[in-house]
């Protein structure tokens, strides 16, 4: 197992004795990782397996403390920004079927400038909100808001910072529980990988409160899913990260395009813009944005395992094919058909991935659209740990004006660093 450091350890040393790419960027000396700017973000994409079953190990000890906030519940809302945002999109879907609750995901942007009007009728309600830092200006904001305003919605925050604003800013109110992951999921780099992950698997465990041994033995069947990706498939995530596409399209149904969602803002992120990236879902991107996928376009295809979903998603990929769309496709999934793999076509072959499902499956489609971000960092010569050279976007988003309504008593200067 994992879990443990020297586990991991010996484990990526096993990486590197497969993949000459992961030992050529692991061992040159740490001087040279920090100045070529990967030293954080590679090791934050490999500590992933491992991190997912001490995260799952500590949400299954606070299922007690947890289930109140559940209970009885006609309204489950996640929020976050950014990335963070993208975390609610992968996990509504499950939560929904599995509570029997309305489940929303709301961008922490939106809870701000249309508060109450934003959230669904119906309390009890869970304001779910998840960060990284917790010190972005509308982290603090949207709670603080909604704690005065709608009195009847509990509040859970998801965060890796226990120093966060997030984290500190509501230690005396008996309606906010926050939870802290490890400190590890506390990504250094600029762009969010084992953080967003984590906070994936962490919100998960909400529809699993009763069943922790279920949870923690499918969060160990994904552990062992991208470890198997990562030893296999790194080299070739590498050579296709390294190709000269202008653009990405990233696919996916369900709650894999909320993962298709993250890895397009993965490469936008890490080639600071110099790669145009979208996330469309299968049917949707024939609704116009099929217009995107040009000659020098990758298309990254995260084929469901449902077999509702993977018909239609084998109908577009035909399609594409059939009009000659795109510089080549990466299928990501497990069991895929011959027929839908073109000569210059990649498949990223997932054993067991059909076993987990497809709620479960987007923290393995995010780890590829991390590498083929990561990768084409490099090759534009940027700096994965800071790609954004000019400071357009920093790790945390610079602080704010907040504007709340008149006769709020929240101070509207708070937030931000």
């Amino acid at each position: 197992m994992l879990s443990t450091t020297t586990a991991f350890s010996d484990w990526l040393r096993d990486v590197c004795a497969r993949q000459p790419e992961a030992a050529r960027l692991l061992a040159a000396p740490e001087e040279e990782q920090r100045r070529r700017g990967y030293f954080h973000t590679l090791r934050e994409i490999f500590q992933q397996p491992s991190s997912w079953i001490r995260t799952a190990e500590q949400l299954t000890e606070l299922a007690s403390d947890l289930a109140p906030f559940v209970a009885g519940l006609r309204n489950l809302i996640l929020t976050g920004s950014g990335s963070s945002e993208y975390t609610g999109h992968c996990v509504r879907l499950g939560l929904q079927h599995r509570l029997g609750v309305n489940t929303l995901a709301i961008g922490g942007g939106v809870l701000l400038t249309h508060s109450a009007q934003a959230l669904p009728p119906g309390r009890p309600a869970l304001l779910v909100s998840i960060a990284r830092s917790g010190d972005s200006p509308e982290s603090v904001g949207a709670v603080a808001l909604l704690l005065e305003s709608q009195p009847e919605v509990r509040h859970l925050v998801f965060t890796c910072n226990a120093d966060g604003k997030l984290a500190t800013s509501f230690r005396g109110d008996s309606r906010v529980h926050v939870i802290v992951l490890e400190d590890e999921t506390n990504d250094r780099s600029l762009v969010m990988t084992s953080s967003f992950t984590n906070l994936v698997i962490a919100v998960q465990f909400l529809g699993f409160l009763h069943e922790p041994e279920p949870f923690r033995l499918r969060s160990r069947k994904l552990s062992g899913i991208v470890t198997g990706l990562l030893e296999v498939h790194f080299g070739t995530l590498a050579r296709i990260g390294s190709l000269d596409f202008k653009r990405a399209v990233f696919l996916g149904s369900g709650a894999r395009f909320g993962a298709a969602r993250e890895a397009a803002l993965k490469m936008l992120e890490m080639t600071a813009g110099q790669v145009s990236a979208m996330a469309e879902t299968y049917l949707g991107l024939r609704h116009g944005p099929m217009s995107f996928v040009h000659a020098d376009t990758l298309v990254v295809c995260y084929l469901s395992s449902n077999p509702t979903a993977r018909a239609y998603e084998s109908d577009l990929m035909r399609e594409l094919d059939q009009k000659n769309l795109g510089m080549l496709k990466v299928i990501v999934g497990e069991d895929v058909p011959p027929e839908l793999v073109r000569h210059q076509d990649v498949v990223i072959d997932c054993p067991g991935l059909a076993d987990v499902g497809d709620d479960a499956a987007p923290v393995i489609d995010v780890v590829v659209g991390q590498l083929l971000g990561f990768f084409r960092c490099l090759r534009e010569g940027l700096r994965p740990d800071s790609p954004s050279e000019s400071g357009v976007i920093n790790r945390v988003v610079q602080s704010f004006a907040l504007h709340f309504p008149a006769g709020h008593s929240s101070d509207p200067s708070g937030g931000g660093q």
